[in-house]
């Protein structure tokens, strides 16, 4: 069972997709702001990491650059979820170091398909 740290604020957004994505067979952890993003993928490992990128305390892409500078975590794929659904935005979430992207609201098929293509 793929593990799935979901990185989100809004407690609505977290609680919704967190069901989702446990009725379709993953273990999913979560993290309400992006230093607990950072703190909790170093412990607990997860598989995939799906980012909100507007996030208190420390942002998505703030996150995701700790995360990827660090060679413990640097691996772990990382999908930018965001209601910001410019091609600037997507450009900015990949040179940040996203492996992959993603608007709001969030497409539950799509989403599906780019998590299994990226944990392969």
């Amino acid at each position: 069972m793929a593990r799935i740290l979901l990185v989100e604020d809004n407690e609505m957004n977290r609680d919704m997709l967190s069901r989702r994505l446990t009725r379709r067979g993953y273990d999913v952890l979560m993290a309400e702001n992006g230093a607990l993003a950072v703190s909790m993928t170093s412990a607990e490992k997860p598989d995939l990491i799906l980012m909100d990128m507007s996030l208190p305390v420390v942002d998505g892409w703030e996150a995701t650059r700790r995360l990827k500078a660090d060679p413990a975590t640097a691996a772990v794929p990382i999908i930018a979820l965001t209601a910001h659904a410019m091609e600037s935005d997507r450009q900015k979430a990949m040179e940040a170091g996203c492996d992959d992207y993603d608007s709001k609201p969030v497409d539950l098929p799509r989403l599906l398909e780019k998590i299994e293509s990226l944990l392969g």
